[in-house]
């Protein structure tokens, strides 16, 4: 029809944009991150079609396990975890896998060892998947050390020595958010096409927001850095409006949100949880990686999460992150309590 916009030829997708990276590098670039991020997109598919049928096909519902952080287990949660591992173990570009779901950390046999370590947690928010609220894979990638076969030391560096991070959000559309230390970029998932393809680039987290996304239901546990700035935001001084509270207890989904829209997300440490609740190598650190790569803060409150050195697998962090000027602020609230 006359007036009617023609569909773009020129697509984007996400196995494009990577390549065209491993090109702008030139000699240097080997191809085998391209070769194993290609190995992630191809889980995140995979993974995608079972969350959509997931009530169909009974994946819904608990396993009869926990893993190793006293969770109960969901069908789909073993399920991601083991197309994650299968497929990063099948693309020969991988020496140490770390999981949420699994105690000790997987060292491939040399015969499938590549060079690079990577850490996930295969379906964060599971314990939504009944109410049909967003869940998403989260991933970092690290280099082994110069010289090493591939061991746990691989995975116990600091966040900034990560070379590639993202999530995949499963949702209306199955979303991948990527950086690979060179600006963060969205793909969306083309059912028809079955590819990622390019609809968010060069995302950029705007200087401040106007949301926070905290879960309050813990308030009475919270140390007083936190409330006080949490009152800064809900009872603001001078007439400014104050924020509004989105909380969807989905890291995936609360981090996308916050990386389009601007705020702050935090999960601070308090009381009862005195190391905080989520975990540094595989949900602070992608995290983290993403919102600086944007433009943005990502804090404990008192040092850049991406400096701390991990001692444990499974270690925990406090976590504040999104807009630059919204970080900063409640920065100030824990310098004026060690003041």
């Amino acid at each position: 029809m006359a007036g009617e916009e023609l569909p773009s030829t020129d697509i984007i997708t996400l196995t494009r944009h990577i390549l065209a990276e491993q090109i702008r590098l030139g000699p240097a670039a080997t191809g085998d991150l391209t070769m194993l991020l290609n190995a992630i997109q191809v889980t995140s598919k995979f993974i995608a079609t079972n969350v959509r049928k997931a009530r169909l096909i009974n994946l819904v519902g608990l396993a009869g396990e926990t893993n190793v952080q006293g969770e109960e287990q969901k069908k789909l949660d073993i399920l991601s975890n083991d197309i994650m591992v299968n497929a990063l173990r099948a693309s020969g570009k991988t020496a140490v896998l770390v999981s949420e779901e699994l105690d000790d950390a997987i060292v491939i046999e040399s015969r499938l060892r590549g060079k690079y370590c990577v850490v996930f947690d295969p379906l964060d928010g599971s314990s939504n998947i009944d109410a049909g609220v967003n869940i998403g894979t989260i991933f970092g990638v690290y280099k082994v050390k110069e010289g090493s076969q591939g061991t746990i030391d691989d995975v116990l560096q600091p966040g900034h020595a990560m070379v590639a991070a993202g999530y995949t959000m499963y949702g209306s559309s199955a979303n991948l958010v990527l950086t690979t230390g060179n600006g963060v970029n969205g793909y969306t998932l083309d059912n028809a096409l079955g590819e990622f393809i390019l609809t968010h680039p060069d995302i950029k987290i705007p200087p401040r927001g106007k949301i926070y996304s905290f879960n309050e239901g813990n308030s009475m546990y919270f140390h007083p850095p936190v409330v006080k700035y949490l009152e800064s935001i809900k009872f603001p001084k001078e007439g400014k409006a104050p924020y509004s509270a989105r909380y969807i207890g989905s890291m995936v989904a609360d981090v996308h949100r916050t990386l389009l829209y601007g705020g702050i997300f935090g999960y601070p440490d308090d009381k009862k949880s005195k190391s905080g609740k989520l975990r540094l190598l595989y949900e602070a650190f992608p995290m983290a990686m993403l919102t600086e790569q944007a433009g943005g803060i990502a804090t404990t409150g008192t040092k850049r999460i991406l400096d701390i050195v991990p001692t444990k697998i499974h270690e925990r962090t406090p976590v504040f992150l999104g807009s630059k000027d919204d970080v900063e602020d409640l920065m100030k609230f824990f310098k004026e309590e060690s003041a």
